[in-house]
């Protein structure tokens, strides 16, 4: 799956809720925070985290790309 972006970046946590793969940030801060999401094959606890385009983030069998919209 691919995750436009119109921005320099986007936080693991709105990705997450943007990719339908959280329904809000409470949801997406405990999967973040028990270790279950990777970003670039690492595993990733910090909702925080900054992700630019090329990026890729893992949760629950699914890759999310990370692109710069066109």
């Amino acid at each position: 799956m691919e995750l436009e972006i119109k921005d320099e970046f986007i936080r693991l946590g709105q990705a997450m809720k943007l990719a339908g793969l959280a329904d809000d940030g409470v949801q997406a801060k405990l999967e973040i925070t028990q270790g279950n999401v990777t970003v670039n094959g690492e595993q990733e606890i910090h909702r925080g985290r900054k992700l630019y385009p090329g990026d890729i983030f893992s949760f629950r069998g699914q890759d999310t790309v990370i692109v710069e919209k066109r």
